[in-house]
């Protein structure tokens, strides 16, 4: 009788590999085309020697296996390891991969191939699709196994940590030095300074008569652009020694507190040290203002002066005819009232322009939708004599100031309740940065602990806990820090406006626009003849405007 599949014993007889994943390619004689990466993150003459040594050691290795034939070894000298992106050579060894003429590749450690865990994992993994093995010796990984994924991602992720480590040590060195006052100048861009002899900062002559004249033409009331014409007509030379000049160096060199003798540290700082992005620094850290650094070629009243104006300028910028009827018209010029001013009907600033009638010049405020658009947005808001309307403005003041320390009181008061305790947060500063050392502490015990152990996926649930702790510590020592930026700011804030209120007489007879600028919030105009004045504090006056009777504009 027949045999039938029904009947017969199922068996299995195990065809062993005869060849290791690793050992997919070969060239035509039979040989893997092996390459080495070597990287060295510093140009120091130690890592230069050891940069070297691995060069040799690698194409001793290489040359003396019989199985092997050199395909090339790739090396980046003084370049760091977070990224790839400035690595050269390691991008042309990637490229040579995808071109077929790679089939093993020999790194010292995870750490000299990357310390960036995405580009680790992203690189390998594609080398893997290619059947390319990458050779970490230090651990012994092989990265054409896939189990080999979860031990790079780890020693990925501990290269990447130690990176930050490096990073946030060198960050707290730059933190210490500015505490104590030491200002790195970068003097090829600043105009009007020289380092000296000491190493200090030295006035250069010439250089700091272009600066003064940068900001005498400003307070005259030119914009950037006129200043721009009328330095380069004159034959003025920039930092860097041409008489080409463009609008924003003028308004860096005009916002520069190193030309009244300052300097203030930390105005940019680099987001984090794998993207190497520079970031405006606008209260997520610490600044610090060394005063009296230096010799000042602008006065302290002067730069003041500047800043107000340029605020003033800003304020007033953003909208033209072809933007929404609601929104700020381009600054015109300089005037006191400019950003505080603003029509009590449409909610719009107010701007100032000059009418001629009958030959008479006119200097008048209008709402800007009204002149932009006539009455299609704004149909009954009126013109105000700029004079009479100073006059008001100052009747207010005044009012206001008959009782002069409540009023100061009251504006501090309101600035002061900004200065709130941090809300919800039990752990100081302190704890928090130890409780983060601690969590490292126990991320190398587990590390250690992974590397030895046979199945490392029970380790892996661990490992996100500590990471996400860590993670969790970070964001609120972030917020910690800019809340108490934050407070700082408000307090000098604070101090500033106390100091200008202090010294204001009991009597305003002269438009002063510091003080202004201090006291008021904003200036609602209700009619010709009525304005509501805004204390900051929250005190609003409406005061009388005294206009004169005259002919109205079309």
């Amino acid at each position: 009788m027949e045999a039938t599949a029904a009947t017969l014993e199922r068996r299995v007889r195990v065809i062993p590999a005869t060849r290791k994943p690793e050992e997919l390619h070969r060239d035509h004689d039979g040989k893997m085309r092996v390459a080495a990466y070597c990287r060295v993150s510093t140009d120091s003459e130690e890592q230069l020697n050891s940069y070297e040594n691995q060069k040799a050691y690698y194409t001793e290795k290489i040359m003396a296996n019989p199985n092997w034939t050199m395909a090339d070894i790739f090396a980046d000298e003084g370049i760091t390891g977070t990224s790839v992106c400035k690595r050269k050579d390691f991008l042309r060894m990637i490229r040579q991969c995808r071109k077929g003429k790679i089939d093993m590749i020999l790194a010292k450690s995870v750490s000299r191939f990357a310390r960036n865990t995405v580009d680790t994992l992203s690189y390998t993994r594609e080398l893997r699709s290619m059947g390319i093995p990458v050779i970490f010796e230090e651990q012994n990984i092989n990265s054409i196994y896939p189990e080999s994924e979860f031990l790079i991602t780890i020693h990925g992720a501990f290269a990447q940590s130690e990176s930050e480590g490096i990073s946030s040590r060198v960050k707290w060195g730059k933190h210490q030095a500015m505490r104590t006052g030491k200002a790195n100048i970068q003097y090829k861009t600043l105009l009007g300074y020289e380092k000296g002899p000491d190493g200090e900062m030295v006035v250069n002559a010439e250089q700091a008569e272009t600066v003064r004249k940068i900001y005498e033409l400003y307070l005259s009331g030119q914009t950037l652009r006129n200043i721009k014409e009328t330095l380069e007509t004159g034959g003025f030379k920039n930092s860097a020694g041409t008489t080409e000049w463009t609008t924003s160096n003028l308004r860096t060199i005009l916002s520069d507190e190193k030309y009244c003798g300052d300097v203030l540290l930390q105005k940019t700082f680099i987001r984090d040290c794998i993207s190497k992005q520079v970031i405006r620094n606008t209260g997520q850290l610490p600044m610090y203002l060394i005063q009296n650094h230096h010799e000042a070629i602008i006065s302290r009243e002067q730069f003041d002066a500047v800043q107000i104006e340029l605020a003033r300028r800003r304020a007033q910028t953003g909208g033209t005819k072809k933007s929404a009827p609601t929104g700020m018209s381009r600054y015109s010029g300089k005037y006191a009232l400019s950003g505080l001013l603003f029509c009590g009907e449409c909610g719009t600033a107010y701007r100032r322009v000059v009418w001629t009638q009958h030959g008479e010049k006119r200097a008048v405020w209008r709402c800007s939708s009204r002149l932009d658009y006539g009455k299609k947005y704004c149909k009954e808001s009126p013109t105000l004599d700029e004079a009479p309307l100073q006059q008001a403005v100052l009747a207010a003041i005044n009012a206001a100031m008959s009782d002069h320390e409540a009023l100061v009181a009251q504006i501090t008061d309101a600035m002061e309740q900004e200065l709130a305790p941090i809300p919800g947060e039990g752990m100081s500063l302190g704890d928090i940065e130890r409780a983060i050392e601690e969590l490292g502490k126990q991320f190398d015990v587990l590390l250690l602990e992974a590397s030895n152990a046979v199945n490392t996926e029970e380790y892996a649930e661990r490992f996100r806990a500590i990471s996400n702790m860590i993670e969790e510590l970070k964001r609120r020592k972030g917020n910690i820090l800019q809340i108490c930026q934050e407070q700082e700011q408000i307090e000098r804030r604070v101090h500033a406006a106390t100091a200008v209120m202090n010294t204001i007489p009991s009597e305003l007879t002269e438009w002063d626009d510091s003080i202004v600028y201090q006291m008021l919030e904003k200036v609602s105009v209700l009619s010709r003849e009525k304005i509501r004045v805004t204390f900051r504090g929250g005190t609003e006056i409406e005061q009388v405007v005294d206009q004169p009777k005259r002919r109205k504009f079309a």
